[in-house]
């Protein structure tokens, strides 16, 4: 497979700069957009996107604030970011997309869903942030740092200048917003077909266990799948692994393992009825 090179693009959402990736267009497909996590850039969410990149036009942006795209003022919230990602797509003339969401990503591409669900074919929410699992605020903090140490030692090297670069009184106002903001029930009243993806290693996530009786409660549209030894970046360290969910998802087909690598997780599909 090739390489995808990024047509990286300076755009203005409501006087903010954005910085965005777009892949070369695929024709006839629904463009793939890729929303990165609190306090980061959409750099790490490349290996993912770039995999993707060759069934669908995919976009990956840095939300005003983050990464490249510096923005004045103080940081913007869940539902502001929304609002920036809906001027994004705006501004691209995307008019239909799925939104593939990593940590607050997630919340930020429910909102967008929830607001315009006749603009969103799908939704992905990989290792979703927020909600009664992450509260209170110290327990999430401590989820947090027990979270990076089990990254891949090279999603430091992307993460720790994105942090620093965002701001500690930034990040700490945001995250707290993320612990509260309650995914799960946003989640299970989604108005259009969601992918949930989570990873056994992830501190942010519930357990196994809870996670299966969480999912009875999902409607039909609710897919859950969950990906071995996946931490919260899964995006960053198993793309080969999220991509083919991703990709089965989207063909309508039932997750199974996937790729034949000696090094793949095992990935499966819940089965809740």
């Amino acid at each position: 497979m090739d390489p995808v090179v990024w047509d990286v693009r300076e755009i203005d959402v409501d006087g903010r700069r954005v910085v965005v990736r777009v892949s070369p267009t695929v024709d006839g497909s629904v463009p793939i957009v890729h929303v990165h996590g609190f306090a980061a850039s959409g750099t790490y969410l490349l290996p993912t996107a770039s995999l993707l990149a060759h069934r669908a036009t995919t976009v990956v942006p840095d939300l005003p604030g983050y990464g490249l795209s510096h923005g004045p003022g103080p940081a913007l919230g869940i539902p502001e970011l929304a609002r920036a990602l809906l001027g994004v797509l705006d501004r691209l003339g995307l008019d239909r997309v799925v939104l593939l969401g990593n940590s607050m990503g997630g919340p930020v591409s429910l909102e967008v869903a929830h607001v315009v669900p006749d603009r969103v074919a799908g939704v992905v929410l990989a290792s979703p942030a927020g909600g009664v699992h992450n509260q209170p605020f110290s327990r999430a903090l401590v989820q947090l740092a027990r979270d990076s140490l089990r990254e891949r030692p090279a999603m430091a090297r992307i993460a720790v200048p994105d942090y620093v670069r965002f701001g500690p009184v930034s990040a700490l106002h945001l995250f707290s917003e993320l612990v509260r903001f309650p995914s799960l029930e946003r989640m299970l009243r989604t108005p259009v077909p969601t992918l949930a993806v989570l990873g056994t290693r992830d501190p942010l996530m519930p357990s196994p266990r809870r996670v299966r009786e969480l999912a009875r409660l999902a409607p039909e549209h609710l897919t859950v799948v969950v990906i071995e030894g996946a931490a919260h970046a899964m995006n960053f360290s198993h793309p080969d692994e999220l991509a083919h969910v991703v990709s089965c998802w989207l063909d309508g087909c039932e997750v199974i393992d996937g790729p034949a690598t000696p090094d793949a997780a095992r990935v499966f599909q819940l089965r809740v009825r």
